[in-house]
């Protein structure tokens, strides 16, 4: 299973960032990147071989797939900024982590502009519908 190589890189990560922390610091923070880097790369591998299925979903109810991107790509930031932001607050740089977050709402905000978009004229033909 998957699973269990993620958590021997984290495990394998953790350990050898440890080892250099009293030695050599610099290098320490670069083995925790490169490792939440091919943590990335795992989940990413396996994600790609799923997003057929949203596809899928779109055809088969109707939804425009761009809709359905969109909301992948939202999903998908958010992820990246906690993961992100936990590196950053790893290494004592909480400040700096407080304002990637942020970053990564007004992004999220403005992905879901066309969508609020999208439900607004919705509502509108519904309510033209009923009248």
């Amino acid at each position: 299973m998957a699973i269990f190589q993620l958590i021997g890189i984290a495990f394998i990560t953790a350990v050898a960032a440890l080892l250099l922390k009293g030695t050599k610091p610099e290098l320490s923070f670069a083995v925790t990147v490169a490792g939440s880097v091919i943590l990335l790369l795992f989940v990413f591998e396996a994600f790609r071989g799923s997003v057929s299925i949203f596809g899928e979903i779109a055809e088969g109810t109707g939804i425009d797939i761009s809709l359905v991107k969109t909301l992948l790509k939202m999903v998908g930031i958010g992820y990246l900024v906690e993961f992100s932001a936990g590196i950053l607050n790893d290494f004592g740089q909480n400040s700096i982590a407080d304002k990637l977050i942020f970053c990564g709402k007004i992004v999220i905000l403005i992905l879901a502009i066309p969508i609020l978009e999208r439900v607004l004229t919705l509502i509108k033909q519904l309510l033209e519908y009923v009248a």
